[in-house]
């Protein structure tokens, strides 16, 4: 089992789905999770991780403001004097074809999925440097590797996670920081739960390991890339999709 005790874990977009997923794998196997979202909304995830015996503290942050970001990084090592784990996890669709995309549609996700990982590494880098340890994963998708038509916008800010976890890889590496990507397929979400069984099922076969996948496949992941094992591992991205895209 892996092991993150006493490590201080950020994790953004933690109220639900594959955030909440991560935030109670990695308070699971000991870390202290600080889950980050807009509000109140993760005050679920806090009390389903103290309810199993974990560490968890709510924090609220807008992932398109630098202000806020900037804050809860700064907050956490303020509170705890560290951080050791990083996972930018925020995302939003919002998608169309690109003929009918409205450009604040591009602009809101670029922002939210794209810069708010750049504004959340760069406060992050300044305490890992200092510490020279820290583990940064961000959360792609099969779309940013393959594509998919009537989501330009979503594949431009995955695919650009990509690019800029590997630049920034090769610039920390030298201390001890490593930073990688996972890159989910089709996930059991609250968006494909809303889905019909047979539009589901039909996904399923393109699918070689003839399922959906779950958070929880995610988190487990995220929780390996932070963890010590991984310690040799950076400017990766690991494809969680059940073999949807090779």
């Amino acid at each position: 089992m892996l092991d993150l005790s006493e490590k201080i874990a950020i994790v953004t977009g933690a109220s639900r789905g594959i955030g909440r997923a991560i935030a109670r794998t990695l308070a699971a196997r000991g870390a202290h999770v600080v889950a980050a979202a807009r509000g109140d909304n993760a005050a679920d995830t806090v009390a389903l991780i103290e309810q199993s015996g974990g560490r968890a503290e709510r924090a609220t942050v807008d992932v398109t403001d630098h202000e806020s970001v900037e804050t809860l990084i700064s907050g956490a090592v303020a509170q705890h004097g560290r951080i050791d784990i990083l996972v930018n996890n925020a995302g939003i669709a919002r998608d169309q074809l690109l003929l009918r995309m409205k450009r604040p549609d591009w602009d809101d996700v670029l922002a939210t999925n794209l810069t708010a990982a750049f504004t959340a590494v760069q406060a992050a880098l300044k305490p890992m440097l200092k510490q020279r340890s820290g583990r940064i994963i961000s959360v792609s998708s099969v779309v940013g590797q393959a594509g998919n038509a009537g989501q330009s916008n979503y594949a431009a800010s995955k695919a650009g996670l990509i690019g800029f976890s590997k630049a920034v890889a090769r610039e920390v590496a030298s201390r001890g920081i490593t930073v990688n990507v996972v890159a989910p397929g089709l996930v059991a979400t609250d968006m494909t739960t809303a889905i019909t069984a047979r539009a589901q099922d039909e996904w399923a076969t393109q699918i070689p390991l003839g399922r959906i996948g779950t958070p929880d496949d995610v988190a487990a992941a995220v929780c390996f890339l932070a963890s010590d094992e991984a310690s040799y591992i950076t400017g990766q991205v690991l494809a969680v999709n059940g073999g949807m895209y090779m």
